[in-house]
């Protein structure tokens, strides 16, 4: 929980420069109180969240500037909440950090303050809420007219040790197939899965799939083409869940593509700031 040294009377409150503080109450006794991290973004990972934020706490005050500190809670994305009880993630004098070793498909909401050179914490940055999902790159999968379509459908996902497969068309419950078809080569969502072209132009990676548009799926087929991104809406049982495509490589009986898959249930990210409960 927050708490500012201007609960104290006023006397001590101009003796203690105001701070944050996880753990509950202010930290160092004199000094400067830097500017909290201005916004704070994320990047979702397979096990990792890479977090980066604006680094005006060192610019703007750059021979009292210490370190930053990354904090994280938990997330409870039903209620739109951020957990209690805050812990650290780490400290880093650079405005970018990768929070590792993190369990797929577990929200998590994570903030950040700067400290100064006599201890002194700032407010915290916006908070920021992500969720690492699984995902993996190069895939080649050919089209349904190539080596008997043994090798032409893929599913994103089934559990920890079956992901990310390439099937034989027609097996039940892939996410989509390739086919070649007037003249091009084409991702065909099967079974009630749906899906859209990400955008409105080339992305540079996987990653630039953040999160998945609220509407906008259709059963269609969409030509592939390289460099573009693709959103699949999948049916998962009472929540729908995504996966994503970016195409690298494409040919007249294949394509080469990475992929993406979020394994919460109802979860979209492949940006909300959260409240705190």
């Amino acid at each position: 929980m927050r708490r500012f040294v201007t609960q104290l009377p006023l006397a001590a409150a101009l003796l203690l420069g105001a701070c944050y503080d996880h753990n509950g109450g202010p930290t160092g006794t004199s000094g400067v109180q830097l500017q909290a991290p201005a916004s704070l973004t994320s990047t979702s990972l397979d096990s990792a969240v890479y977090l980066q934020w604006t680094d005006n706490a060192f610019t703007s005050d750059p021979s009292d500037f210490a370190y930053y500190h990354v904090y994280s809670t938990t997330y409870d994305l039903d209620q739109n909440l951020c957990g209690a009880t805050w812990v650290t993630e780490g400290t880093t004098a650079s405005f970018q950090f990768l929070v590792g070793a993190l369990a797929n498909g577990v929200p998590q909401c994570y903030e950040v303050t700067a400290v100064s050179l006599d201890g002194i914490e700032s407010d915290p940055s916006p908070i920021r809420d992500d969720t690492p999902r699984p995902d993996g790159r190069n895939v080649l999968v050919f089209t349904s007219d190539t080596l008997g379509g043994a090798e032409s459908a893929f599913r994103f996902w089934i559990d920890a040790a079956d992901n990310g497969l390439v099937y034989p068309a027609g097996t039940p419950a892939v996410d989509f197939t390739v086919v070649h078809a007037s003249g091009g080569t084409y991702i065909v969502p099967q079974g009630s899965d749906s899906m859209q072209v990400y955008g409105s132009a080339p992305i540079a990676d996987l990653t630039s799939i953040d999160v998945a548009p609220a509407g906008g799926y259709t059963n269609a087929m969409y030509e592939a083409v390289p460099q573009w991104g693709y959103v699949f809406q999948i049916h998962g049982g009472a929540f729908y869940q995504y996966g994503a495509l970016r195409v690298s490589a494409v040919g007249p009986n294949y394509v080469i593509f990475d992929w993406s898959y979020q394994t919460d249930p109802g979860n979209p990210e492949l940006i909300r700031v959260a409240a705190r409960k």
